[in-house]
């Protein structure tokens, strides 16, 4: 089997979105008829990934054997190393990694979790993750909240996302809507808090504390991400579990994180190396006895792979996180991904087991 085209392309969902608002797609044909598809980071819409795909890495791996993937695409990745090993590269190199891995259970018809060496669950609770709540009022962020609990998740993350450049701007805020989601949901149930890196290390074990108060389950990404060792002083400052690792795209910068004393580390399959970099983060993790709960924000096929890598993890007792849904997404496949009595099923089919509706996927692609 051989590599005879790579197909790079964002899809819009609305006839109103802009550029920046789309994915990132791949899809790869091969000399014997199959087709793998992939998907890279959406950040600013996924462009700069997409060019390198179609400028950088396709004229170099059309006629590759694609079950050759972990090999072609580490020397791809050292050829490219001096575009920066982070962000775009590694987004792209994700993104063709997931649609080979796609094309390697249609050729052994098999789906990739099987391949992996299997489930150890094909039913797979999943966390609301729950966006926007800096500008939201604790009222506003109950009724998001009450809203999400209807899909009947196994816990919910509120997020901040906040500008960067502002630290510290609502402690006693922030740490009340904690108070409130806490309140809604009562004592037993998992929560968890995710900063978008707007805090300072003092601001950040100041929230903390009242988050261990409240019994959060966990304190996501409470400064800028890039300041390693801060993350860890805070994560050794608290009793709560500090995690961070979304915007980390190498091993050797998980391992950073690790050292620094993050003991909950997140990267994301279509920013880390797809499907191989997650298996090969799974072995760092295990090894070092930190959790491994990757960050996953797209619903389709980044959601789909990141399923079948969950179900292959022993040691990850997590929750799958599920982002602010949307059915939009949802035309371009035959199948999508939806939780159905709170849990997320694994599909049989072959690969990825996504069924794309090709008239609506030329319809959309862009």
């Amino acid at each position: 089997m051989k590599i005879t085209d790579i197909d790079a392309f964002q899809v819009r969902w609305a006839p109103d979105d802009t550029p920046l608002q789309r994915s990132a797609f791949v899809i790869i044909r091969t000399d014997d008829g199959l087709t793998g598809i992939g998907e890279a980071s959406p950040m600013q819409g996924g462009v700069a990934s997409l060019g390198v795909i179609s400028h950088d890495l396709a004229p170099m791996l059309i006629g590759q054997d694609p079950l050759d993937h972990a090999v072609i695409l580490d020397r791809a990745m050292h050829a490219l190393i001096k575009l920066g090993p982070e962000g775009a590269l590694t987004g792209a190199l994700a993104a063709l990694d997931i649609a080979m891995w796609d094309l390697k259970g249609k050729a052994t018809a098999l789906p990739i979790y099987k391949l992996i060496g299997g489930a150890w669950n094909t039913a797979l609770p999943f966390y609301a993750s729950i966006g926007g709540n800096g500008e939201r009022s604790p009222d506003q962020v109950i009724r998001i909240v009450e809203e999400r609990l209807k899909d009947q998740p196994a816990a919910i993350k509120i997020r901040f996302d906040n500008k960067r450049t502002s630290l510290d701007t609502d402690l006693a805020g922030d740490i009340e809507k904690a108070r409130a989601v806490r309140r809604l949901v009562g004592d037993g149930f998992p929560l968890a808090f995710d900063a978008n890196n707007c805090y300072t290390v003092g601001g950040a074990i100041r929230v903390g504390r009242a988050l261990e108060e409240l019994g959060y389950w966990w304190f996501e990404e409470p400064v800028q991400h890039y300041h390693v060792r801060a993350m860890g002083e805070v994560a050794r400052a608290l009793d709560i579990t500090v995690s961070a690792g979304e915007q980390t795209y190498t091993l050797p910068a998980l391992n950073d994180l690790i050292s620094a004393g993050v003991r909950m580390v997140q990267p994301d399959i279509v920013k880390m190396g797809g499907i191989t970099g997650l298996l090969r983060c799974a072995a760092l993790t295990h090894a070092h006895g930190v959790e491994l709960v990757p960050h996953q924000t797209q619903p389709t096929i980044g959601h789909t792979a990141n399923l079948h890598i969950v179900a292959s993890l022993l040691q990850n007792a997590k929750p799958v996180e599920w982002n602010d849904p949307s059915s939009r997404t949802h035309p371009i496949f035959e199948n999508p991904p939806v939780p159905i009595g709170g849990v997320f099923h694994l599909p049989r089919d072959p690969g990825l087991g996504l069924r794309v509706n090709e008239t609506e996927l030329k319809n959309r692609r862009h």
